[in-house]
């Protein structure tokens, strides 16, 4: 599993020109699902993104966590950031999840945040056309890999 988080003022995301989600302090994880990912690719990555001290403590030093400055999250589901461009213009997906296996794995990691960890949760819409606004806060901007790829 591969995320893209973002420390946000404020996110949304827009389909068929209706806001569907949007939240104000906190994280915006674009979620990447490759074919491999399972349960405990869920775990490691909820629970890094959850603690990652990225917000400025009292002497604005990055010290605190999501959790504890009481921030939400936006989870985007994002199957290009599987996307290998290595070879060719055209990017290659091989690695990427099948639809119905990425959707099952999205649909757990959303509750697997939300029935461990007292944070708000929001998302977009599987497989939707959607526009995600961002208004990135620092700009702080973090890439994770749940196989530590990088």
């Amino acid at each position: 599993m591969r995320a893209v988080v973002q420390r946000v003022k404020q996110s949304s995301v827009i389909v068929d020109d209706e806001i569907v989600a949007e939240i104000g302090k906190g994280l915006l994880v674009l979620l990447g699902i490759s074919k491999d990912d399972g349960i405990n690719d869920i775990k490691w990555l909820a629970d890094k993104i959850v603690h990652l001290r990225i917000f400025e403590d009292e002497l604005g030093k990055m010290n605190k966590s999501v959790l504890e400055v009481g921030g939400e999250l936006l989870v985007v589901s994002q199957f290009t950031l599987y996307g290998d461009c290595r070879k060719g213009r055209r990017p290659s997906f091989s690695e990427s999840a099948t639809p119905d296996i990425a959707q099952s794995l999205y649909n757990n990691f959303l509750s697997f945040l939300t029935e461990n960890y007292n944070i708000n949760v929001k998302n977009g819409i599987f497989q939707a056309q959607m526009i995600v606004n961002i208004v990135n806060d620092g700009p702080v901007t973090l890439l994770l890999d749940s196989k530590k790829q990088f």
